[in-house]
């Protein structure tokens, strides 16, 4: 059993910041899940374009407003409470907050903790294997 308190991941290493967002890991690649589970706010007055193209996600909308665009179909939709939107299809997106956006998201495969955006908007396949380069 894994148990982890969100107070502590904020804390520690498994809190990763880089421009307009904050991710705490509260699991990773190493915990053996299958997939990394993180708790990320995304900051009021930004916009965040990002295309996983080496994940999947989804994210669950805990607090706060703003709208995600499908840069592949040009639809926005709105983010609010209780909305989940999945990137199931590599989908290259924007996120802007109007306000701070708190939301709990899964990655498949599981980041390793290492992870910020590069300049495509994603990923890495395998930080792991960047990071022995």
């Amino acid at each position: 059993m894994i148990v982890r308190n969100l107070n502590d991941i904020r804390k520690s290493d498994r809190n990763v910041r880089s421009d307009g967002w904050a991710s705490a890991r509260m699991l990773l690649k190493d915990d053996g899940m299958g997939f990394s589970f993180h708790v990320t706010t995304m900051f009021a007055g930004t916009e965040l374009k990002m295309h996983y193209q080496n994940h999947l996600e989804s994210v669950f909308v805990l607090k706060g407003t703003g709208t995600i665009e499908d840069l592949g179909t040009g639809e926005i939709h709105r983010l609010e409470p209780g909305v989940m939107y999945a990137l199931n299809e590599h989908d290259r997106h924007i996120v802007r907050p109007e306000t701070d956006i708190l939301t709990a998201c899964a990655f498949n495969p599981p980041v390793t903790g290492k992870e910020v955006h590069d300049e495509t908007g994603a990923y890495p396949a395998d930080a792991d294997l960047v990071a022995a380069d």
